[in-house]
Order: C-alpha cells, then structure tokens, then sequence
C-alpha cells in the first residue's frame, strides 16, 4: 500500500502540484491497488493525471488508449515536459516511421517507458499485439471510453474490439475515462469492457463559470462578427456542421480584421496542426472548426465557445462547451438554433441503418428539447448526464435571466401521466402529444389510438405544447425515458403519486424557433430604419450626378443600394463595397461622392455608425460567375454556358443579372447582335435610355411587353446597364 506522502512527493516532483484536484486522489489509489477503476470526469478536471501518476509510480509500463493522434503527441511532449527523461512516454501509431517504431519498441521492452500510447486501430495489428505480449503491463487507461458506445456522440466500432485484445495481449487492471456519459452509455462502457464490477467515480458536471445561451438563428455572421469585437483579444471557437462553412466563415472573420483560421479533417494534416498551434500560441485568436478540433485541446483561457450550427447531440454540446475557461474564468456558451437546422441533420441521417437512424433521431430530439426549453439550462444539462441541480435559478444562464413567465400546470400534467399509463406505456413523446392535441396520424389511426378517452382532450392547444409538459414532467422526474427501447415513456412511482394527489406544478411555455430563417434569407432583411433625410440627401446627389452624366439615374445606384448606405453609413470606398448592389467596379466609379457626402453628414449630426452592421463579405469566389464571365470573354453561346453549367436560360440571366448589378461590365454583344433583330435593339435600348424611370422590369414589359418577348427585354437591359453604368 503506497502511503499519502509517497503520492504527494511523486505529484510534486513529477507534475509540479501541491494539491489534487476533485476526486483524483481517490482515482490514483484505486488505480495504484490494482483495482478496475471507471472515471466520469467533466472536461478540464484533470483526466490524464489520474493515469499518468499511478503510471510513473508503478513498475512496468501502462498501456493508454487514445482515439486522435493529434492528442497522443501532444499528452506525450507534456509528460517529457514533467520528466528530465524523454524516453518516459511514447506513442505508437500509424504516424511513426518504421525505424522510429523500432526505436519505441525498444525503450518499452527495456522498461524505460512508463507510458505508451496507443491508437485503437494499431491495437489490433498482429506484429503490436505479439510485441505488447512480451511488455511488463502496468495497467490499461481506456481514454475518451464514450467512443465505445453506441449510443455515445462520437462512436468508434474499433473501440468496441478493445476487451478481446486485452485478454489475447494478456489481463491488467482496466481504468476507462471520459469526461462525457449519460448513465446509458457509462453501463454501456463498463458492460463492453468487462468491468462491471469497476469502482466508479464520477465528478459533477456542472461547470459555475460557464453561462450558456441559445439564439435565434437570424444575421448570425453580423452578431457573430460583433461579438468577437466587443470582445477583442479574447480566445474563442467557433464550431460549424460542415467543412465548407467553416472555410468560409473564417474568410469572412478575416476579411472583417479578426484573426481566426479554420481548421476541420479534410484539410492536410500540416496545415491543421499548424493552425492549431498558431491559436494555442495566441498567434490566432479564433479557431472556426469542425467537431474534429478541440479533443484535449488544453487551452484554460478559451472564452467563448459559439456553435453556429447546433451539434447532433447533447454530449457533444456539453464536450464542445466544455472547452470554454477551464481555468475557471469567464466562459460564454453561445448557440444559434433553427428548427430548419434539426431538419437538416434528419436527411443526413436518410442513408443509414436503421437503428443507427433510431439512435441518431433521439440524440437530435434531445437536443431540439434543451434549446427550445423555457427551463434552466444548466438543470436541463444536468438531468441529462444523470445529476440533480438543486437551485431553482442558476444565474448562469439566458433562461434564468430572462424567465418567462409561469403558469400552473398540474392539471396538464395528469393529463399526459394519465395517457401514457392508457396506452401501456409503450409510445413514444411525439406520439403522446398527438394523442391529446386530437392530431390524427397514421400512427394514431393503426393503433385506433383515436378512440381513446384522452384523445383530444388537450386539443385548445398544438403538439408543441404538450411536447413541452412532457418535457418537463422528465426533468421532474414523473416520467422516465427508456432509452433501450427507443424513448418509450413510462411512468415512475413519483409520478404516481402524483396522479393520486397532485399539487401545484409551475410550468414555462417554450420558446419559439420556428421562424427563424436561414442566414441567406435573414442577411438581406432589413435590420434598421433607413435614415430619411440622409436618403433624401443620398437621391439628390444621385440626381445631379445622372444630369451630369447623361445617364438615368438608376444607372448609377439602385433605390435599394441608397436605402442600404442610409442605414449603413458607409465613409470609404471599402465600406461602399458591402452594400448592396454596389460592387467594386460601382465603388470606383460612382462612389467617390457618396462617401463624402456620407461622411460629412455623419460628422455634422454626430451619429454613432452601426459599424458592426458592415460585414464586409468575401469577394464571391463562386465558381459558376467566374466561369460566365470567361465563357462570355470568349464569345461562347449562352445555350451552351447552360448546358454547361446544368442551368435553364433564364437562371443564367439571372446570374449575368447578378455579376452586371455589381458593377462588373460584360459585352454580350456577340450573342445579342445574333439572336436580336437591329431595330428591335434599338427599340428596347432606347426605352432604357430615354424613358424608363427604374429599371424594373415588369415596367419595361408593361411597356413594350407585346412585341417584345422577355428575354430580349432582359438582355438589352443588362447591355444597357453594362454599357452606361459599369
């Protein structure tokens, strides 16, 4: 039995503590008595030294299963750091060299080596199973233990072959860690693994210092851009569902002078592990990432942490979250949420097996219940993860801050208790709902589940709302979710006390996700007021500049262009660019005048300039412009660029309409001088030129509507406004 002050003396000498943290020093003698250990730790609670202690104090080497390779080098230069000895830990994976594995091999056969990491995937190799039987094994660490399980976030089939290598390699004592499990896939992990019979130890999940926050999904890059300025200097993740935008939202972060970097698994893997390095060296402040970045990321001073898509699961909610200020400091947990999001996920799901897509659906149910609920997150996030949080009010938290307001709701309560009890417990929430709502699915007519006495009894009210009772009746605990059978409710005894004697049960109606649209929608929705007397000021100008040029006015700039700068006060020619409508070519051209005029205004009223409603946007790289222009530099057809492009003619119209309206100038002349008899050019130009008062086109096709067809029209419209305003 190793004493407390051996321990004490190995913590100080080898990692430089004084002190252990939580339940560590509990964790270190189960683990140094040679006992089966399971450790359910929140991120930032300091995992990794409740193997590495007991592995240096031990004799032989402990085998430490690690899924990223990333993580592997990272925990191994961390040990050398806290050992005068390099050959202290090693790794062994599909990275090394085979004379740099040679060398790996040799050091641990030696003894030298108290640490090996191991990737599970090398773990079943024949040649590193017949080389670990010959090690002295100390113990085996089973790290992020979740990818075991199925129905964990982030499931690794290898994981699940791990028990079966160790008996072939040869029995040691087992610790499994992780810093993420419902109670469903902790069983799940001791079940696998064979350690049932393991001590557990599981630390609080909750997390004082972080605040968390769900918003609607509308202008996010706008309110993202704006926080990361009212926050400068400040380190932050920001995480995307796909890769595509997170290369584009870390443009655009660029663009707009903040420094962030994208990093997700399909880039080289030396330009992510240099990207990565560059944010914990503060040479970045912001990482844009996909759920790839952040596994063992020991940055204690992230800041905030904003998921611009809302992750498949709860868990991978929390670990992601988690990453924000483990040093205890402020730490802001900010999610934008879109039912359309939730939909999305559904379809990615569509090619999957079955019971895959069951799983997947339930995990994603869970996460549409805490970002719509009404109720405090951090009570929410607790339940899930199998703890109580006892405070009515965390403090902490964008629900707690801002309540809604309450109304009693035993009565609604009985009413689904009494339900699922009439259906034999053996349905599922959505279908609870429809039942009392009175909604008729196919599902309800099959089981003739609209027959029943409760059907419809609640039906002054939708199946969102009943969604909700149920919800809450969970966190209460009068019902409980039986996972194994795919979220089928049953009634627990607490619940049936309640149906025998209910008393006064407060509810909050949830929030309301449903209109909220997709940022493409949502960025051109007007977000202020125009500024009259500056619009006034802006058509003026617009007006002596048309009468000097000759040319009508909206040529120049269109209505929506000036109400835009009348919000957006734009004082450079950088600035002119975000508006909408105005592209460099218009800038340069037209601009010159309109910012002065802007800034003069601005300064004469002293007006405070909603800078960060000028988003500057990347330059559209979008590759279908890039080749209409080309293609139109060398003369070819515009059937052809269709069909090249997969695009009807009147799409590609609309696109040429698009590149000509920002303020790039394009010479279709070639096509137009084919399909368009001279006079009738001549007709339509000369509409433009001398009558047309906008350039709307239901206005043009008003007045030349029956001789001309659409498309002519169209056309010499895009000449004229090439011509005359580009």
């Amino acid at each position: 039995m190793t004493s407390d002050a051996t321990i004490h003396d190995y913590l100080k000498k080898y990692f430089g503590f004084d002190t252990f943290k939580g339940n560590q020093e509990g964790i270190i003698k189960n683990v140094l008595e040679g006992r089966d250990t399971f450790v359910l730790m929140p991120t930032g609670g300091g995992k990794s030294l409740c193997y590495q202690l007991p592995a240096v104090m031990k004799s032989g080497t402990a085998i430490v299963i690690s899924p990223l390779i990333a993580l592997m080098k990272n925990q191994v230069d961390a040990m050398r750091n806290f050992s005068t000895d390099d050959d202290v830990a090693h790794f062994l994976n599909s990275s090394l060299t085979k004379s740099e594995s040679t060398r790996v091999k040799k050091d641990v056969l030696s003894g030298k080596a108290k640490l090996l990491y191991v990737a599970p995937e090398s773990l079943t190799k024949e040649e590193n199973i017949d080389f670990l039987k010959n090690v002295e094994i100390s113990f085996y660490a089973i790290d992020e233990a979740h990818c075991i399980s199925e129905w964990g976030h982030d499931f690794r089939p290898e994981y699940r072959r791990i028990r079966p290598i160790i008996d072939t390699i040869g029995r040691s004592p087992i610790i499994a860690l992780t810093a993420t499990a419902t109670p469903k896939v902790q069983h799940d992990i001791q079940k696998n693994l064979g350690i049932l019979e393991a001590d557990i130890f599981k630390s609080s999940f909750n997390r004082p210092n972080l605040y968390y926050e769900v918003k609607s999904k509308q202008d996010v890059t706008k309110e993202i851009i704006k926080y990361i300025k009212n926050n400068p200097g400040k380190s932050g993740i920001i995480y995307c569902l796909s890769r595509k935008k997170t290369e584009e939202m870390a443009e655009v972060l660029k663009v707009n002078g903040i420094r962030a970097l994208p990093y997700h698994a399909g880039m080289d893997s030396a330009t992510r592990t240099a990207n990565q390095d560059k944010f914990l060296m503060e040479e970045a402040d912001i990482i844009v990432a996909t759920i790839a970045f952040g596994m063992g990321i020991d940055k204690p001073d992230i800041r905030f942490v904003i998921h611009y898509d809302i992750p498949k699961s709860l868990e991978g909610y929390y670990q992601e979250t988690g990453r924000a200020g483990r040093d205890g400091g402020e730490g802001n947990c900010i999610a934008y949420y879109s039912y359309n999001d939730i939909m999305k996920l559904e379809k990615f799901m569509q090619g999957k097996p079955i019971a895959e897509q069951e799983i997947g659906k339930q995990l994603l149910l869970e996460t549409v219940s805490y970002a719509e609920s009404s109720v405090c997150r951090r009570k929410l996030l607790l339940h899930y993860f199998g703890e109580e949080y006892p405070k009515d009010n965390c403090e902490a938290c964008d629900n707690c801050l801002h309540p809604k307001a309450q109304f009693e709701g035993s009565e609604f309560v009985v009413n689904v208790l009494e339900t699922i009890l009439a259906v034999r417990e053996k349905f599922k929430a959505d279908h609870i709902a429809n039942i009392l709502a009175g909604k008729v699915t196919s599902a309800i007519k099959s089981y003739k589940h609209h027959k029943l006495e409760q059907f419809g009894i609640g039906d002054e009210k939708d199946e969102k709302f009943w969604n909700m009772v149920i919800r809450q009746a969970l966190i209460a605990k009068f019902l409980v979710k039986d996972i194994e059978n795919y979220g089928l409710l049953k009634v627990t005894q607490k619940g049936l006390d309640f149906i025998e004697k209910p008393y006064s049960f407060m509810l909050a109606e949830d929030h309301d996700y449903s209109d909220t649209t997709d940022e493409e929608n949502a960025f051109g929705a007007r977000t202020a007021a125009v500024d009259e007397e500056l619009f006034s000021i802006l058509k003026d100008l617009r007006k002596k500049i048309s009468k000097q040029k000759d040319l009508p006015p909206f040529v120049i700039f269109q209505d929506p262009s000036l109400e835009d700068m009348a919000i957006q006060y734009p004082i450079t020619l950088d600035e002119l660019q975000n508006i909408s409508g105005v592209g460099a070519g218009k800038a340069q051209r037209y601009g010159k005048e309109f910012v002065e005029i802007i800034k003069k205004y601005v300064d004469e009223k002293e007006i405070i300039r909603p800078l960060d409603m000028v988003v500057k946007s990347v330059v559209n790289k979008s590759g279908i412009k890039v080749y209409i222009i080309q293609s139109i530099d060398m003369k070819r057809p515009l059937e052809d660029i269709a069909d090249a492009k997969g695009l009807e003619m009147d799409e590609l119209i609309s696109e040429i309409e698009a590149i000509v309206n920002s303020g790039t100038r394009i010479n279709l002349d070639y096509y137009i001088n084919m399909a368009i008899d001279e006079d009738r050019q001549h007709d339509i130009y000369s509409y433009f030129r001398e009558e047309a008062e906008s350039d709307s086109l239901q206005a043009a096709i008003a007045e030349l509507g029956n001789e001309f067809e659409e498309d002519e029209i169209r056309l010499m419209r895009i000449k004229f406004l090439s011509e005359m305003g580009n």
